[in-house]
């Protein structure tokens, strides 16, 4: 780098010594769990500073194929790759004669979609992103192994994220899983991201809750408290432990930080109670025998801790439920008219579901997992009975109507359940039930099940409309049609007359 570009860098804002080649590819392991779409990700050094072993196993890791070939895009300038995550365009400026030519490129353009990695960005000058993350790489004359990464960017951001996926890799580190590849997992509509560790033939399960201090928007936080929300990882150690001891499969823990929000535990699987996009029947089925199991039994409201702490878990009382169902004034109604809810639909949407709710008060109470939905109910070849389903994403545990979790479950908000196989599975729990109580109220939980269906599915419109504008995830949108027709379907079942004459009204 020329002494003119160097000025144009601030001090280094992370300096890390790598020993060696097998180290190089592991801080490119580190870097890629933390790349997104829109980054700018320029290495910087001399010839044979390492830039190329640390692209080639930044998009290996990014592919999750350790042999993909990556050829040199020196004469053709860039050469971009479609990942499942995001594509990624990786750039060999070392031939480009003007940096104006990085426009006919069409940076601008791929980032719209993906992200960059840039060698010799020098070659770019002013033409590139003023927040692109700049990784100089210096080799000690004395040392061909060593080399020497230092990071430069204005953004805080990138501050931010160098330090939580180094966190992470000191963690793993601390215990047991030293030099693991990990791998992107999940991070759609939570603020929790998931990754995949594997160490020779061990695979876990990292979970990272970056809810710690002011990373959280008080706005955000105010509502997870109004309706109940977890609010630190402990909920999944406690909520966990108390599922496995009553004998159902949820991931058992390897270890935590509650501090830094990262939680290690057993790895489940992929396959969901859902194949090529449809439910399976015996699946489902599978997952009713859960809910009856443990509807049938009793649970604790405070739980114990390894640490001597406990936990409460919260009620699921009805000022949250209006609160979740009134996202559908908050995000769908602006979405579906052009024009935000008005006061006094507000004043009658909140008192028709005060209403609704207070006609459950002899409803069943118990734990409600919230979010008993096919992608939280892990599929498990070979095992028999309730262990068939494996249960992840519990944290937001409450007490409340035990009907809103079979609602959850036969209106399943990511897959079309069809009136039939919703009627099957309804008999199905309702039969489990009164095997288990000769005395279960069918009607009084059918009454339950439609009111808690119609809430869910008021809270899921609002959800799925704020994930695509707010979150810019559109694709949430395509769930719409299933979501409306589900709650049609709900609003025609005996008692909801009020509510459906409201929302046939909203409709028009």
């Amino acid at each position: 780098m020329a002494d003119h570009d160097l000025k144009q860098l601030d001090a280094p804002f992370l300096t890390l010594q790598i020993s060696d080649e097998a180290g190089t590819r592991q801080l490119a392991n580190d870097l890629a769990m933390v790349l997104r779409p829109g980054d700018v990700l320029c290495l910087s050094g001399d010839l044979g500073a390492g830039k190329s072993t640390l692209t080639r196993a930044l998009l290996r890791s990014l592919a999750g194929d350790p042999e993909l070939e990556v050829p040199s895009p020196t004469f053709t300038l860039v050469q971009t790759y479609d990942f499942d995550r995001f594509d990624l365009s990786h750039f060999d400026l070392y031939r480009l004669e003007e940096p104006e030519e990085l426009e006919e490129l069409g940076l601008d353009d791929l980032l719209e979609e993906g992200a960059a990695l840039i060698e010799w960005p020098e070659k770019a000058d002013e033409f590139l992103p003023s927040k692109a993350l700049w990784v100089r790489i210096t080799q000690p004359v004395e040392d061909g192994d060593k080399r020497t990464f230092s990071f430069h960017c204005e953004d805080p951001d990138w501050q931010d994220r160098l330090t939580g996926t180094l966190e992470i890799r000191s963690f793993l580190e601390g215990v047991g899983f030293s030099g693991a590849e990990r791998r992107f997992l999940a991070g759609d509509a939570s603020l929790r991201s998931f990754e995949t560790v594997e160490q020779d033939d061990r695979s876990a399960v990292l979970m990272r809750w970056p809810f710690q201090g002011d990373k959280v928007p008080e706005a955000v936080r105010a509502y997870m408290a109004k309706v109940h929300l977890a609010q630190d990882c402990r909920a999944i150690l406690a909520v966990g432990g108390e599922l496995r001891r009553h004998g159902l499969k949820a991931p058992e823990i390897y270890a935590s930080d509650p501090e830094k929000g990262l939680v290690l535990s057993s790895d489940l699987g992929r396959e969901t109670i859902v194949c090529d996009g449809r439910p399976m029947p015996e699946r489902y089925h599978a997952a009713v025998e859960v809910l009856a199991k443990m509807h049938g039994e009793s649970w604790p409201e405070i739980l114990a801790l390894d640490d001597g702490s406990s936990y409460q878990v919260p009620d699921y009382s009805d000022d949250a439920l209006v609160a979740e169902a009134s996202l559908f004034l908050d995000w769908y109604v602006p979405e579906t008219t052009g024009m935000p809810a008005g006061d006094n639909m507000r004043a009658e949407f909140e008192g028709l579901w005060n209403v609704a709710l207070a006609s459950l008060s002899g409803a069943q109470r118990g734990w409600v997992l919230r979010d008993f939905h096919s992608p939280n109910l892990l599929w498990q070849e070979g095992a028999g009975g309730t262990d068939r389903i494996g249960l992840i994403d519990f944290q937001d545990t409450v007490i409340g109507p035990v009907a809103y979790d079979v609602a959850s479950l036969l209106l399943d908000a990511r897959t079309d359940v069809g009136a039939d196989l919703e009627s099957d599975l309804f008999d199905a729990y309702v039969s489990a039930r009164e095997k288990q109580f000769s005395n279960f109220d069918r009607d009084a939980f059918s009454r339950a099940y439609a009111v808690m269906a119609a809430q869910r599915i008021s809270k899921i419109l609002g959800i799925f409309v704020r994930l695509a504008r707010r979150d810019q995830k559109p694709a949430y949108l395509g769930h719409l049609p299933r979501m409306e027709g589900y709650l049609r379907r709900v609003l025609d079942r005996p008692g909801m007359s009020d509510l459906k004459d409201w929302y046939e009204r909203f409709r028009g």
